[in-house]
């Protein structure tokens, strides 16, 4: 590396250190910029929400206009005023209304690794826009935490009930791959065969790349669940924070935080309220409340064994991934290496810390010292 790198590298470092002070102005522009959008959406009449492939109208446009305008204004405020409690409560309030704009982002970044298109470009960037919104707000809300100590955490396994519903999420997995399998290695559940399957995949706009993979008998439906579970783990386990010795070049580096937290953050805000509201209608549609419709299944009885199989992953895992996730923040955040108190961290010490400085080193010495005076001046008195 060049000196002109290392001095490129120090800055940056350096600026994205002292995120507390500019995050809230990154957030009003944001905001700025998200309203505008919205109106321009609002105006031309592009629909922003899709069910299926209907859309449902523009007002949402509108909606967003609200959420960035408010985003903007609140972040003003701070910017002017200083982070007070009364503004930190609106930001999360805006903060979660970005979160629910962002709602199946997930489904839009599978769909476009699979090299197919999605619904709507405008509704994509919408939810891709929302979803940095709801970082750049969750960030202006934490901006006046103090400023974390210069020690860094040694890898550490998470706490049993992290390993636990990482086991749970795994496990949930297991019906939903197994069902996928079963059709693309050509085989009948729910009374459809995988050939069948395959049909209505073309039929339904599955990408070349999709239906190519079926055909070798690869669901990539199944290849993303064991990513999941990869992810899932790593974030529950110590290789999840230093790169392991199979990673080749990289092996014995430090993870990048954001490089679990992001896609797991991602999915956990996806998978977790779609699997959760899916398994509430199911339910509903089990008890004969709602009427579900076969689509490609001969009945509707197959509709519901093949949605709880889904659904009950979806749920069960995004709520694993929220629980590992959270350890994982608690574990790898810079701090004293005391323990944070929560039953998703450690209690006990487990950082490195910051070499001493020269100062630092002649004061302890000096404490030891008088310590060893005083010692001894305490034994002749009580004639030790």
């Amino acid at each position: 590396m060049t000196s002109d790198e290392r001095t490129m590298k120090a800055l940056w470092g350096a600026w994205w250190q002292r995120w507390p002070g500019w995050v809230a102005g990154a957030t009003m522009v944001w905001g700025m910029s998200y309203a505008g959008f919205g109106l321009v959406c609002a105006l031309s009449g592009t629909p922003l929400l899709y069910h299926g492939t209907d859309s449902v109208g523009s007002g949402l446009g509108w909606v967003i206009v609200a959420v960035g305008t408010s985003a903007a204004v609140v972040s003003g405020a701070v910017v002017r005023y200083g982070l007070r409690p009364p503004l930190r409560v609106l930001l999360w309030v805006v903060c979660a209304l970005a979160g629910i704009t962002a709602f199946s982002l997930l489904m839009d970044v599978i769909t476009l690794i699979f090299g197919q298109g999605v619904d709507s470009g405008a509704a994509a960037v919408n939810k891709a826009l929302a979803a940095v919104g709801a970082v750049l707000l969750a960030a202006t809300a934490r901006s006046d935490r103090p400023a974390a100590t210069l020690s860094v955490r040694t890898p550490s396994a998470a706490p049993r009930r992290a390993r636990l519903a990482a086991w749970a999420g795994t496990v949930a997995f297991v019906p939903y791959a197994a069902m996928k399998m079963v059709w693309a290695s050509g085989g009948t559940f729910a009374g459809i065969t995988g050939e069948e399957m395959l049909a209505a995949s073309e039929r339904n706009g599955a990408s070349g790349i999709f239906l190519t993979l079926e055909s070798w008998g690869l669901d990539p439906t199944a290849l993303l669940a064991a990513l999941g579970v990869f992810l899932l783990w790593g974030l529950v386990r110590p290789w999840g924070q230093v790169f392991p010795r199979w990673t080749l070049v990289l092996r014995g580096r430090r993870v990048p935080r954001w490089l679990p937290l992001a896609p797991a953050l991602l999915g956990a805000a996806t998978l977790a309220p779609y699997g959760v509201v899916g398994t509430g209608y199911l339910a509903l549609a089990t008890a004969g409340a709602v009427t579900i419709r076969p689509g490609d299944f001969h009945s509707s009885g197959d509709v519901l064994l093949v949605g709880w199989i889904g659904m009950a992953a979806f749920a069960v895992y995004g709520t694993a991934l929220i629980i590992a996730a959270h350890s994982y923040w608690l574990r790898t955040r810079p701090g004293t290496g005391t323990g944070t108190g929560s039953w998703l961290s450690p209690a006990a010490p487990d950082s490195v810390s910051a070499p001493s400085t020269a100062a630092q080193v002649r004061h302890r010495r000096a404490v030891v010292t008088v310590g060893g005076e005083l010692h001894g001046v305490t034994g002749v008195v009580h004639g030790g």
